[in-house]
């Protein structure tokens, strides 16, 4: 098969490699679309993100969906030609983590694309059976790969608490604040504030029902009415202070966006308003809401899309959005 390998910063070759199979519990998938993330770019241009190096060829990206080809051994509620969407993550399912259901903490955790595990670029996977989740013939493969962003939304809005009445304010409006827009939403969160320095992106999110929309490049997120939930998907430092500071009374801040390993904290903000502050890690649990909610229109990820390549332009994927600042998400095809 083929795949588009990462062999080191800056340089990603396309190379034929021996087809997988899948070993007892496993299935083969043949890949048909993956999203490209801002980690696939990061490893990309600097072979590294925090403790995770990039030591040897590494086959990049971990939103992935498609058909599959081969069942291993013991296998039972899949079948050869089901279309799934694959969560790249597989935990070692023994751990106190995983048995407390928090499995994305999982410290043995295997994660598609994250060194030295190979990821989706390629014409063909082998996952764990119970991460390969069926979705209907309804939903395109670009929104099947797209599932796993979502999943992050998904996982952000339930640790932020959610529900109906929910005043919300996402700081960035890229692929993750995208989602987290729609999922607040159909959450039933009533006001959803989006804050940006692209106005491309602004007027996407009021597309997608954003209530209100802050340029940041002239505006501040302290001027809008308090709201109960800050989903910080930027990751950018004075966003992140601004959106803790514009917290009503009691209300929760959750850390999506990854920054800098430090940040400046308002901790007057958050003793005096006794506000909650946690941070998000992947997700755990989120693929059944995620499929029912695009099955049901609540959430477009097909919205989302802005460019499509072939396996052997992946490298072109990865530098689009130097050049062009209305890139949103774009979808490699290994199949192509």
């Amino acid at each position: 098969m083929r795949a588009a390998v990462l062999v080191k910063a800056g340089q990603v070759e396309l190379e034929e490699r021996p087809a997988p199979r899948p070993g007892p519990g496993e299935v083969l998938v043949d890949v048909r679309a993956v999203g490209v993330c801002g980690s696939d770019v990061h490893y990309y241009e600097h072979g590294r993100i925090g403790e995770f190096v990039v030591e040897a060829p590494l086959v990049l990206g971990h939103e992935s969906a498609g058909v599959i080809s081969a069942v291993g051994d013991g296998v039972t509620g899949l079948s050869v030609g089901q279309r799934v969407s694959v969560e790249p993550g597989v935990p070692c399912r023994s751990c106190p983590q995983c048995l407390a259901g928090r499995y994305n903490l999982c410290p043995d955790m295997r994660f598609f694309a994250t060194p030295p595990i190979d990821g989706a670029f390629a014409e063909q996977v082998v996952v764990h059976s119970a991460f390969a989740h069926p979705v209907p013939d309804s939903m395109s493969d670009d929104a099947a790969a797209l599932l796993e962003p979502l999943s992050v939304g998904v996982w952000a809005c339930r640790k932020g608490r959610v529900g109906p009445g929910s005043r919300v304010l996402v700081t960035g409006a890229g692929p993750i604040g995208l989602v987290a827009v729609q999922t607040a939403l159909a959450f039933g969160a009533t006001e959803v504030v989006v804050s940006d320095v692209n106005p491309a992106r602004l007027e996407l999110a009021r597309a997608l029902g954003a209530t209100e929309l802050v340029d940041a490049r002239s505006s501040s997120v302290t001027d809008v009415a308090p709201p109960s939930v800050l989903l910080e998907c930027s990751g950018f430092p004075p966003a992140i202070n601004e959106g803790i500071r514009a917290l009503d009374r009691a209300g929760r801040a959750v850390l999506v966006g990854m920054g800098g390993d430090e940040i400046p904290l308002p901790l007057s903000a958050v003793q005096n308003r006794e506000l909650e502050l946690t941070g998000t890690f992947r997700y755990a649990n989120t693929w059944p809401t995620a499929i029912a909610l695009v099955s049901a229109g609540r959430v477009d990820l097909d919205r989302l899309v802005t460019g499509h390549y072939g396996l052997a332009d992946a490298e072109s994927s990865l530098t689009v959005a130097r050049t062009d600042p209305s890139s949103v998400k774009v979808i490699v095809h290994p199949d192509r």
